[in-house]
């Protein structure tokens, strides 16, 4: 259980790093770690197939952000300050308090059962589906929308790192100052 504040404490530094640092691409890997850091705890729950999709999405996420800090440039502009803009960030910020603080105390203790499914789906699973392999049933029948979505994630990254690292019909700069002159 230690393991698991220590990954939290990683990820709340990393959280705060992100947000505090000037450079962007301290920032994105700040974020990065939050990541790994998240999709170790998932495997430490027990749920390996959340973390590897985690994982393969943190992975692509800072691929696309760490391309994005490298070849942009950023400009920097002074903002004045806008009550209207302070009023709505302190607003999120307190409904994001008042969600955690409802979603916290409607979890069980740390360490109760709550595997009340993994009763009935060994026993359920031939009867129920007709399938000879009770982990087939489990994955194509009662959880087939949770895969589902785990290969569409899968596939939508994979995708999304296609269509930018791809350099058909990119052109180079000098080429668009060229046209343009």
């Amino acid at each position: 259980m230690i393991e698991l504040y220590v990954l939290l404490g990683l990820m709340i530094a990393g959280a705060v790093i992100a947000i505090e640092v000037k450079n962007l691409l301290s920032a994105v890997i700040a974020v990065g770690i939050v990541g790994l850091a998240l999709s170790i705890i998932f495997l430490l729950l027990k749920a390996p197939d959340v973390a590897l999709t985690q994982i393969v999405v943190e992975i692509v996420a800072v691929i696309l952000l760490i391309r994005a800090t490298l070849h942009r440039e950023i400009a920097l502009k002074s903002c004045g300050t806008r009550p209207f803009g302070a009023f709505m960030g302190i607003l999120f910020l307190g409904l994001a308090v008042v969600a955690a603080i409802v979603t916290f105390n409607s979890l069980a203790p740390f360490g109760a059962p709550l595997m009340t499914v993994s009763q009935f789906y060994p026993m359920n699973a031939i009867t129920g589906t007709g399938a000879i392999n009770v982990v087939s049933s489990i994955i194509l029948d009662y959880r087939a929308y949770d895969t589902l979505g785990e290969a569409t994630v899968l596939f939508t990254a994979v995708i999304g790192v296609l269509t930018v690292m791809r350099s058909v019909g990119k052109k180079k700069e000098e080429d668009v100052q060229e046209n343009h002159e």
